[in-house]
């Protein structure tokens, strides 16, 4: 197929045609960045069957063990930590209305996260026979459950991990105790659970006006901008609410 639209310059298609050539390298690049995540040696052992809290038969709160996490027949289980607190320096607004309004600026959830959780509630249901998915979060669960009914998120596994250490441990959180959204995946073998792969880009070094993008293919919205004229700009962030 010659792909054409209508009214275009010869000008256009061939520098179009041009794009379409950098467009296949990077689809390339992708697979094989992708193969060669999939061949990293085995990654270290889970150092404790970490405990979380979750939420329980008649919505008490129960005890979750990582190891629980994994469902029959599903051996990789991908962990996002969800800057819930937000970092400290964070002053955008947060939420509007509802229980999560009271909360002090400083104790409140993370916009950037918040738009990610929105797209991969959507994206669980479809993932769900295929890999495990939790969000943890270092507040405490029904703090994070009211935030969530709010937010109208019906899908997503979400966990407090304020009785543990698994954020410091895997790069969620600085010595300081700031949280960091990271995203970490586990594979089980048998009775053994390793790490295999963490988000580590949100540390490596960037290029100039560029975000750290550790989560950059995972993300609808920074990618649909990226298919505009105008492109993704380089002075906003997510909101929690737009006007």
């Amino acid at each position: 197929m010659v792909a054409a639209f209508p009214g275009e310059s010869a000008e256009y298609r061939a520098a179009r045609d041009r794009l379409l050539g950098q467009e296949i390298e990077l689809r390339r690049s992708m697979e094989a960045v992708a193969a060669a995540r999939r061949e990293l040696p085995p990654g270290g052992v889970v150092p404790e069957d970490y405990v979380f809290e979750g939420q329980g038969p008649g919505g008490f709160p129960t005890p979750v063990r990582l190891s629980e996490l994994f469902a029959p027949g599903r051996n990789s289980l991908a962990i996002y930590s969800f800057m819930f607190p937000r970092d400290p320096g964070d002053e955008r607004p947060g939420a509007a209305a509802g229980e999560s309004a009271r909360l002090p600026l400083v104790e409140s959830p993370c916009p950037s996260c918040v738009a990610l959780l929105d797209q991969l509630d959507g994206a669980a249901e479809h993932a769900s026979p295929l890999v495990n998915l939790a969000v943890v979060a270092k507040s405490p669960l029904p703090r994070v459950r009211t935030f969530a009914e709010e937010r109208g998120w019906r899908r997503l596994r979400l966990l407090s991990s304020a009785g543990n250490t698994y954020n410091r441990d895997y790069l969620g959180e600085t010595a300081e105790g700031a949280q960091r959204p990271m995203l970490s995946v586990f594979h089980r073998d048998g009775a053994v659970i390793r790490h295999f792969w963490g988000s580590e880009l949100w540390y490596a070094p960037t290029d100039a006006e560029q975000d750290p993008r550790h989560l950059g293919t995972l993300e609808p919205l920074w990618n649909l901008l990226d298919l505009t004229p105008e492109g993704r700009p380089t002075d906003w962030d997510e909101q929690l609410r737009y006007s």
